[in-house]
């Protein structure tokens, strides 16, 4: 291909809903060298992040399926991969990948699989987590590059697939848009919350590994000891219900505010004085990142992914995860009582992302690894 041409680059994600993938995704797009590289996103559900891509004038189609290994997807994909001439394939997590694997080798186009969180966990079934091995196996072996989005992830993927290697790439964030000292709505005001209480947030996902049902359980238990603290969660998901029962039979519905997933998310940081992340495991957490970037006091379980951004005690707490109700209230309560120490978190939190987690010097290492795939190409 003449070095004058740009290379066509397919983005797929599992769904339009805002998570950590589809960020990443979005912070990629948003930075990418237009002079090099043209995207085109497929995601395989609609949703905001679909919307808020067609608003940047990005290419941006959806393919609709919920499954894995969808295999009466796999021709339709192949059919638009074909028509839209694209050059290179980036799959974003499982999903995506297990979707557009067999359409690109079919079509010999190279594929990056960029493995944001391993499908297998430790509290699946045995048989569960076999099936979700060998499928992973599967693609990182049949990709042409594995991209981990933290050295960890690397790590777990080589415990249990022997052959499998991987670039690390960090995620990274937008310093410009997740900046502290921009002005920001006031989400406090909109929602009747106290300017005198100490805002606690949860923007996440309602799904078990982050155990949003944790959190506010703990919360209760503060608030026994902090009664001036208000507990706000923004995500959707399966616990998304559960959630709400509790918050109901608990009597918090003054003490807790839910939301659905949102567009403004820096204007929702700018409100808070701490942010929790009680997951049972992850592999780069942005949405840990963005907090961290608003200058959040973070709280985060002692998990891979988020042990490597957080150094407990220096810019944030690091619960464990055995007794985590327990273990989270009493961060929430300590870091409450002592504003100096939050104030201290919060400064190292934003440094953190500044000096490793930059947005641009992650798309820039991803764009060289898209020049070095697509130049092994044409050299076979």
């Amino acid at each position: 291909m003449p070095a004058a041409t740009k290379i066509k680059v397919l983005e797929c994600i599992r769904q339009g809903q805002i998570g950590g993938g589809e960020s990443h995704l979005l912070s990629l797009v948003e930075n990418m060298d237009r002079n090099r590289f043209e995207p085109v996103v497929l995601s395989f559900t609609p949703g905001p992040m679909v919307d808020r891509l067609k608003e940047m004038g990005v290419e941006t189609h959806v393919i609709y399926t919920e499954r894995p290994f969808d295999i009466f997807k796999w021709k339709k994909v192949k059919d638009f991969i074909r028509d839209k001439k694209i050059d290179l394939v980036h799959a974003h997590g499982t999903r995506a990948n297990s979707n557009v694997l067999w359409a690109s080798k079919k079509l010999q186009i190279p594929v990056i699989y960029t493995i944001h969180g391993w499908s297998f966990h430790p509290d699946q079934k045995m048989i569960v987590q076999k099936l979700r091995i060998a499928g992973e196996k599967y693609l990182t072996s049949k990709s042409d590059l594995n991209i981990s989005v933290s050295k960890s992830n690397q790590q777990s993927g080589k415990e249990f697939i022997k052959s499998f290697h991987s670039e690390v790439v960090n995620n990274g964030i937008d310093l410009q848009k997740f900046n502290p000292d921009k002005p920001h709505k006031d989400i406090r005001k909109k929602l009747g919350i106290s300017t005198e209480e100490i805002l606690v947030l949860f923007i996440a996902r309602f799904t078990h590994h982050k155990q949003p049902l944790t959190l506010i359980n703990a919360f209760s238990k503060a608030l026994k000891n902090y009664p001036e603290m208000h507990l706000l969660m923004v995500g959707d998901g399966d616990q998304k219900d559960q959630a709400t029962q509790l918050i109901q039979s608990l009597n918090l519905e003054k003490k807790i505010t839910l939301l659905p997933f949102r567009q403004d998310v820096p204007d929702v940081l700018a409100s808070a004085d701490i942010y929790v992340l009680p997951s049972l495991w992850e592999g780069l957490p942005i949405g840990l990142l963005e907090a961290m970037s608003m200058q959040k006091a973070i709280i985060a379980s002692n998990v891979d992914g988020t042990s490597e951004i957080i150094e407990n005690n220096v810019n944030g707490i690091l619960v464990q995860t055995d007794e985590l109700i327990e273990n989270t209230a009493n961060a929430i309560v300590s870091l409450c009582k002592n504003k100096t120490l939050r104030q201290a978190y919060q400064q190292k939190a934003k440094e953190t992302i500044a000096e490793k987690f930059n947005a641009s010097t992650m798309t820039r290492q991803i764009e060289q690894l898209y020049l070095d795939v697509f130049k092994n190409k044409a050299n076979k």
